[in-house]
């Protein structure tokens, strides 16, 4: 009879789930014994840093992703960075071991006691099989709630259930296939478009879900057909509309009312692929100008249950899009693509807008850009020119360490695409041991970190607050070139813009680290 153990390998092998994030404990062994030669186990040094690779590759390949933590402690460790996972909609499958059943109720050291709670509310579904028999369909259940509701789920298994030789019935789980379909009716297409067709000034919402379903070329195309002003919902984690593009209106405000105002004369506001809205800046006031209606299509059933104004579709915004360019008459837009501006400059060090000039003047059109840099947000935007599916990664939740982890997940997931990690010194500290896993694996990512001895967010937040005498915000006497090295990747400093040029134009088969001191700058 097959053992538990290997019905689960041969189930995540029929899934495609050969590609294994871990970092593993003693509860976590048997899991691991046997286990296909074709598998891939990438070894990360924290938990932290295993799940933001995960991330990253899930977000890259658009596929589920396994990941193997250990017991309690080690999933703790892993929370910070599954924040980020839960709001780009990753659908990752944590594993972890547990005791041996007859130890967990004694709370025997590396038990896991109430394994199913200790990561809610964050994951979408966790489960502890009630008996051997049960690990196959659990795994399976795991894998397809984190397919269907796009969100990590959580099993926690007993590690004295995979050596167990299960029955007969234990091998159904290997035919299963689960499906997801939201397409809506022709009715409520049908009034969808007349509402967009009777507008007087319509505009176009969209989030970061249309950029991670491949609708990225569909979304233009929409907004081209109509002549839609286009935003970007606020605190984005993907960018779904080029950001140089005639129509673009910038990424929305993170407060109610700067929202508001920006939706001023438009009497219809149509939101795709975003929730309604992420706000952050507590800036109250009217959720909507006067005489705005709004319109929000997401496939997350949460989003849209918890958007406090507007109507609501819950259905995949893909057929929606089609048929809108079917059913809504063209109208016109003009004007081109707007031009390089000219990137302010530092007095003491670079400006960041001369760091993220230089990238957009050497890196490829195709370059994945992962960024976790919170100061220079608006240096960002107003230097890169990105008009790629797939150009932008950025946490989700805002949780710091997504950044080196992430940029060697993405390029391990799209190795045909360059990777470029836009990294602040405050957050490159709690993902460090990323570094590692790219010299290891020669993982071919360039980081470049900003290095202005400050936490530039909290400067501006503490602003913004009436708190500016505030202690913690400073960083002096961090050298990434010598951290780097330490953990296997080779790493420079430049100064000098000429200098910066030149190291970006070369192209690694590995990684790399390029420490650039910048100018503090504030995100507005």
């Amino acid at each position: 009879m097959p053992t538990a153990r290997r019905l689960a390998h041969e189930f995540l092998d029929r899934r495609g789930l050969t590609t294994i994030f871990g970092n593993p404990g003693s509860n976590e062994l048997p899991f691991l014994a046997e286990l296909p030669s074709h598998f891939r186990y990438v070894l990360g040094l924290h938990e932290g840093a295993v799940v933001g690779m995960a991330d990253g590759y899930a977000q890259a390949t658009g596929r589920p992703v396994l990941v193997n933590l250990h017991a309690a402690a080690g999933s703790g460790n892993a929370m910070g960075a599954l924040t980020n996972a839960v709001y780009s909609r990753s659908p990752l499958v944590l594993t972890a071991g547990q005791q041996v059943r007859s130890a967990i109720g004694l709370e025997a050291m590396l038990a896991n006691v109430e394994a199913t709670q200790l990561m809610r509310p964050l994951v979408g579904w966790a489960g502890e099989p009630s008996c051997a028999e049960d690990v196959p369909r659990s795994l399976a259940q795991a894998v397809f709630e984190a397919e269907l509701h796009r969100r990590p789920t959580y099993l926690s298994v007993p590690y004295d259930d995979w050596a167990a030789e299960l029955p007969a019935n234990a091998a159904a789980t290997l035919h299963r296939n689960v499906q997801r379909g939201l397409t809506p009716d022709a009715a409520q297409l049908d009034e969808l478009a007349a509402a967009v067709a009777g507008a007087e000034n319509p505009a176009l919402v969209l989030g970061g879900d249309i950029d991670a379903t491949g609708l990225f070329d569909r979304a233009v195309a929409l907004a081209e057909h109509l002549g839609l002003p286009t935003w970007v919902a606020p605190s984005p984690h993907r960018l779904p509309f080029p950001n140089r593009h005639p129509l673009f209106r910038g990424v929305l405000p993170a407060g109610i009312a700067p929202i508001s105002a920006a939706f001023t004369g438009h009497d219809l506001v149509l939101v795709l692929g975003a929730p309604v809205f992420r706000y952050h800046q507590h800036v109250p006031g009217a959720y909507l100008p006067e005489g705005t209606r709004l319109i929000q299509v997401t496939d997350d059933f949460g989003a849209a249950a918890r958007a406090p104004m507007g109507e609501a579709l819950v259905a995949d915004p893909a057929p929606v899009i089609e048929a809108l360019l079917a059913k809504v008459p063209a109208r016109t837009s003009g004007g081109g693509f707007a031009v390089d501006p000219e990137p302010k400059t530092g007095a003491k060090a670079l400006h960041p807008e001369q760091v993220f000039a230089a990238l957009r003047e050497t890196q490829t059109d195709d370059t994945r850009y992962v960024v976790e840099s919170t100061s220079t947000n608006s240096a960002w935007w107003r230097q890169m020119d990105l008009r790629r599916e797939g150009s932008y990664f950025f946490p989700a939740a805002g949780g710091l360490g997504f950044g080196l982890p992430a940029a060697v997940g993405v390029a391990m997931g799209s190795p045909d695409r360059p990777v470029v990690g836009v990294i602040g010194d405050g957050s490159a500290n709690y993902g460090i041991t990323a570094l590692w896993s790219a010299a290891h694996y020669r993982v071919p990512v360039t980081f470049v970190i900003l290095r202005n001895g400050v936490y530039g967010a909290l400067r501006w937040f503490g602003e913004l607050l009436g708190t500016p005498d505030v202690p913690g915000t400073e960083i002096p006497g961090l050298d990434f070139t010598a951290i780097a090295a330490g953990y296997g990747v080779p790493a420079t400093t430049v100064t000098d813009l000429g200098d910066l040029h030149d190291q970006l134009k070369s192209t690694p088969d590995g990684p790399r680290l390029i420490q650039v001191d910048t100018e503090p700058t504030t995100p507005e």
